[in-house]
C-alpha cells in the first residue's frame, strides 16, 4: 500500500522554521578481529561461519576489548579535536535485538572514549561551517537480518526471517554531534558536506575505509524544527542508516518539508525513528524512538575500564595525517585551482588519484586533465568509481609524459588510455601493438605536407596572402593522412615554412 506524505515547498518551509539537526554516524572500523572477540571481521564467508560462544552470548563466554579497536576511537576522536577520557566504561545498552544474540549491546553510555570536539567543513562554494561534536565512543555492531516472503524486504509481509551473525560483534565508533543550529537553508547540504568530510578524515586515519555502499559507514538524521526567532527545539525524527552522501542531503531535506507541512497544519511531530527510500528521497514512519533511558544501560561488569595514558594519547596525536580540509587548502593553493574546481575534483573522488598521478612524476595540471576528463567521462558512463578504473596512476603519469616527450598527441593519448582500460598492457605496450606513435620522421611529414598543399591550392593560395588561420584547413588534411599521429603544432610550422609565411 502506498501512502501519500504532505509537504510543504523548501522555501515556504524555511521562511517558517529554523531546522535543528543531529547527525550520528557510525563507523565500522578495518580489524582483523570483533571488538570483544577473536572472530575475523573478512566480508563474503559463509553465514554464521565467523562466530564463537563470545558473540553468539554464551553462557560463561567473556568478552575481552579490542586493543587496535581502542587505539582507532583515539585516533578518531584527536582528529576531530575532542577530549580523550582518562578512564571510560563499556556499558550494556538493554533492548530486544533479534540480530544480537546475547540481547545487549555492548557500548557506552555516560562515559565515552572521546567528547567535545568539532569539524569544520567546506560547502559547495567555499564557505567553511563548523559542526561541534557531542561524543566518540566505542561500541559493537549487531547482525542482518533478512526478511523473506515480503514485496519490500522488511519484515512487514515477511513469511520468515534469517539471521547472520557474522557482523555481530564488528567494532563501530558512534560519532554524535551537538545540535547544529544556524545552518538555515544550507541544513541540507551541511549535513551532506559533515558526512564528507567524515569520511575523508576517516579514510585519511587509516581505521576504515569508511564505504557508505558496502554499510561501512552510515548516518542516521535527527531532524526538528523551530518557529522563526524561537529557542525551544522541536521533536525530532530520525532517519535511520542512510547510506549514501547524496541521500543524506536528500533526507535532511525532505524532512524540513515534512515537518513543517504537519506543524503548519497544526498537527504534531512523533518523535519516531524513519526510514529513507532512495527511489522516491523519501522517508516513512518506523518505531516510536525511545528516550536513553528506555534502554536500561547498566555498566558492563565483564570489561575492565579503559584509560589510556596521555603518553600514548600524545604519541596518538603526534602521528595523525594532515587533516583533509588542510590538505586540500595546500593543494588548492600549490595547483592553483579555484575552491569550486577543488570541489568538483574532491566530487569525482579524482582528489587521491590525481595526488598519486603527480606523485608518480606527472605535472600538477596534466594529472587533473586526465582525471577529470577523459578518466571521468569512462567512470561516469560505466557506473564505476574512479578508484574501480583499470588503470593507475603511475600509468596515468606514463601518459601525460608520453604526451610531454611528443611520442603522442591528446588523440593518440586518449587511444592508449583506452587500451589500458580494456586489458591491452601498460601504455607502453599499447602503444606498441597499436601503433600509435606520432610521426616524427620529418621527411615523413614534409610529404604529407606537400601533398595537402598541391591538393588545395586555393587554401595555399588565402595562406600566401597573409590569412593564417586558413592554415588550419591544410593541418587537418595532413593529420587525415597520418591518421592522427603527426604532431599538429609541427606540421603548421612546416606549412607556413612552405609557403613562405611567418606565423606572427
Amino acid at each position: 500500500m502506498t501512502t501519500t506524505t504532505d509537504l510543504v515547498s523548501y522555501e515556504d518551509a524555511l521562511a517558517s522554521y529554523d531546522p535543528v539537526m543531529g547527525l550520528e554516524v557510525h563507523v565500522e572500523l578495518g580489524t582483523r578481529t570483533k571488538m570483544f572477540c577473536g572472530c575475523s571481521t573478512e566480508l563474503g564467508q559463509d553465514a554464521n561461519a565467523q562466530t564463537c560462544p563470545t558473540c553468539l552470548g554464551l553462557p560463561g563466554a567473556l568478552p575481552v576489548v579490542n586493543a587496535t579497536g581502542v587505539e582507532s576511537a583515539i585516533k578518531i576522536g584527536l582528529a576531530l579535536n575532542c577530549e580523550i577520557a582518562e578512564w571510560c566504561r563499556f556499558a550494556r545498552k538493554n533492548y530486544f535485538y533479534p540480530d544480537m544474540p546475547k540481547n545487549f549491546q555492548t557500548s557506552q553510555y555516560d562515559e565515552p572514549i572521546a567528547f567535545n570536539g568539532y569539524l569544520d567543513v567546506q560547502l559547495e562554494d567555499g564557505e567553511t561551517f563548523r559542526v561541534e561534536i557531542e561524543r566518540a565512543h566505542m561500541e559493537e555492531d549487531t547482525g542482518k537480518s533478512t526478511h523473506v516472503g515480503g514485496a519490500t524486504g522488511r519484515i512487514h509481509g515477511a513469511s520468515h526471517s534469517l539471521l547472520d551473525y557474522n557482523r555481530a560483534g564488528i567494532p563501530l565508533i558512534e560519532i554524535v554531534t551537538k545540535p547544529i543550529v544556524g545552518a538555515g537553508e544550507r541544513a541540507p547540504e551541511v549535513a551532506k558536506a559533515y558526512v564528507r568530510e567524515l569520511r575523508e578524515l576517516i579514510r585519511a586515519l587509516g581505521v576504515s575505509e569508511a564505504r557508505m555502499e558496502m554499510g561501512q559507514m552510515r548516518c542516521d538524521v535527527n531532524l526538528s524544527l523551530m518557529p522563526k526567532g524561537g529557542d525551544k527545539f522541536g521533536t525530532r525524527s530520525e532517519t535511520k542508516n542512510v547510506n549514501s552522501l547524496r541521500s543524506v542531503e536528500r533526507a535532511a531535506r525532505f524532512e524540513i518539508q515534512r515537518h513543517a507541512a504537519v506543524l503548519s497544519g497544526g498537527g504534531t511531530i512523533i518523535q519516531e525513528t524513519r526510514h529513507f527510500h532512495e527511489d522516491t528521497g523519501s522517508t516513512t514512519s518506523g518505531r516510536v524512538k525511545e528516550e536513553a533511558e528506555d534502554y536500561r544501560y547498566f555498566p558492563e561488569p565483564d570489561l575492565v575500564p579503559v584509560a589510556p595514558s596521555r603518553e600514548w594519547v600524545e604519541e596518538l596525536r603526534a602521528g595523525l595525517p594532515e587533516q583533509p580540509l588542510a590538505r586540500r587548502n595546500r593543494l588548492r593553493e600549490e595547483w592553483g585551482v579555484s575552491a569550486v574546481d577543488m570541489q568538483a575534483i574532491l566530487n569525482a573522488g579524482a582528489l587521491d588519484p590525481i595526488v598519486a598521478t603527480i606523485e608518480a612524476g606527472a605535472d600538477a595540471a596534466a594529472a587533473r586533465k586526465w582525471w577529470m576528463g577523459e578518466l571521468a567521462r569512462t567512470a561516469n558512463e560505466t557506473g564505476v568509481s574512479l578508484d574501480a578504473l583499470a588503470i593507475t596512476p603511475e600509468q596515468v603519469a606514463r601518459v601525460t609524459a608520453l604526451v610531454a616527450e611528443g611520442s603522442l598527441n591528446d588523440k593518440l593519448a586518449r587511444q592508449v588510455i583506452e587500451g589500458v582500460l580494456k586489458g591491452e598492457g601498460t601504455p607502453d605496450e599499447v602503444v606498441e601493438k597499436r601503433g600509435l606513435k606520432v610521426v616524427s620522421d620529418e621527411g615523413a611529414l614534409t610529404a604529407a605536407v606537400d601533398e595537402a598543399i598541391a591538393g588545395n591550392p586555393a587554401i595555399a593560395a588565402k595562406i600566401r596572402d597573409g590569412k593564417v588561420a586558413a592554415a588550419g584547413a591544410l593541418v587537418g588534411a595532413v593529420m587525415k593522412a597520418t591518421r592522427g599521429q603527426a604532431d599538429a603544432a609541427r606540421v603548421k610550422e612546416l606549412i607556413l615554412e612552405k609557403l613562405g609565411v611567418s606565423e606572427g
